[in-house]
């Protein structure tokens, strides 16, 4: 087995354990929030899988694949203390937390695939220790860079965190 394999298995693993939670839902029982947090299973596999093609792409094309950029003289406290309005990117990604109208578990699933197949034809091709420059972000390491390794590892470990995050909201769905 080589590194990729491994690397691929473990996130393939994570995956698996976040798509298990989703099994045998309506795309309504995906969509309700059981907790007192805002999240559903269809909103999770939406950010899991959104988070993993921007990770991925960034592996490949560089901080261009992670849209980061603020309004001309905006600054991110104004962001986080709500001084100004979030731009597009921000409001696109809290939806991906969500089931918005015209979502469906089995769209959701069958993209999800897609960009797992995608996942691995990028490791199968890439340089492990190639890294790209982390685009400036309050939750990123300033100046900070990863690898395509570290790329997979955050992935893997994300989904599995999410994983977790699911596996309450499907019990709190009564399975």
């Amino acid at each position: 087995m080589t590194e990729t394999t491994d690397l691929l298995a473990v996130l393939a693993a994570a995956r698996s354990a976040l798509l298990k939670t989703a099994d045998g839902l309506s795309d309504e029982q995906a969509a309700e929030r059981p907790t007192a947090s805002s999240l559903c299973i269809g909103g999770l596999l939406k950010h899991v899988m959104a988070m993993e093609e921007q990770w991925l792409r960034f592996a490949v094309e560089g901080a261009s694949a992670m849209p980061h950029e603020l309004p001309d003289s905006v600054t991110w406290d104004d962001i986080m203390t709500g001084a100004a309005p979030p731009p597009q990117w921000m409001v696109d990604h809290q939806n991906a937390f969500q089931m918005l109208p015209g979502d469906t578990l089995a769209d959701i699933r069958a993209r999800y695939e897609k960009v797992a197949a995608r996942t691995v034809e990028i490791a199968a091709t890439a340089d492990l220790d190639a890294g790209q420059a982390l685009p400036p972000a309050p939750w990123l390491e300033p100046g900070g860079s990863y690898t395509v390794r570290r790329v997979i590892m955050h992935v893997a470990t994300e989904t599995a965190q999410h994983a977790g995050h699911a596996d309450i909201l499907r019990e709190s769905l009564g399975g």
